[in-house]
């Protein structure tokens, strides 16, 4: 079980708006304001072998206010059968710059981010019930707050 929540929460190292059902945004008028888009939802994924299995997707960052905002964390928890919370994980903005990913978006820019993370899976039965609210905080050009977040399921 912990091997495919790590896989969820791989989803998503950097971030920000969704137009999936369940998404918020949270943000001020005039200010940056961010969303994320996970690709595709649900993950499906791809026997690697054995037990081991590749999971493609893509984050999609959106910047919708207007202003350059900065991604401040990015945070993922992953919920199992029944909504049993299996684990959760954040990732600051030095983590994030660290594995390579930039954290400064321009104002109504896009960034894509590209992840096939593998990893084994014990019991394929797991793929049934595990999903992942993924959470991104970021800050405008005037350290005024936003964060958007959005639910992402895992299947076979």
């Amino acid at each position: 079980m912990k091997r495919i929540a790590l896989a969820a929460i791989l989803l998503c190292a950097a971030s920000c708006k969704s137009t999936a059902p369940g998404s918020r945004t949270v943000s001020l008028p005039n200010h940056g304001a961010i969303g994320i888009q996970i690709v595709p939802n649900p993950i499906v994924a791809v026997p690697a072998g054995g037990s081991n299995y590749d999971f493609p997707l893509d984050v999609i960052v959106h910047e919708t206010g207007g202003r350059a905002v900065t991604v401040s964390r990015v945070s993922a928890t992953v919920y199992g059968p029944a909504g049993i919370r299996m684990g959760d994980q954040s990732w600051s903005q030095n983590q994030i710059r660290d594995a390579g990913f930039p954290t400064n978006l321009p104002g109504n820019g896009e960034l894509r981010y590209h992840f096939v993370p593998r990893h084994s899976v014990p019991d394929a039965r797991l793929f049934g019930g595990v999903s992942a609210q993924l959470r991104v905080d970021a800050y405008d050009d005037t350290n005024t707050p936003t964060s958007a977040t959005t639910s992402v399921s895992i299947t076979r």
